[in-house]
């Protein structure tokens, strides 16, 4: 099979604005910039050739995150988020703080003390998570 999932696309009011917020939090880079949709991708998907000829290493290179406009705002919990997790040799605490630094904030879904993971949402209200360290 040769169908890969390819972006996500999330609607927002200020794609630019979302798309180098997400750029700084991921370490990725904005490669599309226009104002009807900002683009960014993991950094090592740039290497290469942009039309990879080989389908396994097509196949392999990570998704993006597409950026639209859209009139209206953000006003119930998305039924679609991210997990983000930091590898082993990383401090979760402190990415959670970089985060926060960078303009998340802290969203209550409903987790209690005991998980092993916490909610945030980026600057236009969009949740996501940050999961336990990981090595795989």
């Amino acid at each position: 099979m040769a169908l890969k999932w390819y972006t996500v696309v999330v609607d927002c009011r200020d794609p630019q604005a979302q798309a180098r917020w997400w750029a700084e939090a991921l370490d990725w880079t904005v490669v599309y910039d226009t104002p009807e949709e900002a683009v960014t991708v993991p950094r090592f998907a740039l290497e290469g050739p942009e039309h990879e000829s080989d389908l396994d290493a097509w196949m392999r290179r990570g998704q993006g995150l597409v950026f639209v406009p859209v009139p209206e705002g953000k006003e119930v919990k998305n039924r679609l988020h991210l997990d983000l997790a930091p590898h082993t040799s990383q401090d979760r605490d402190t990415e959670v703080r970089r985060l926060l630094d960078l303009g998340a904030t802290h969203v209550d879904v409903g987790q209690t003390e005991t998980d092993t993971f916490t909610v945030l949402a980026d600057p236009e209200g969009n949740e996501f998570c940050v999961l336990s360290s990981r090595d795989g």
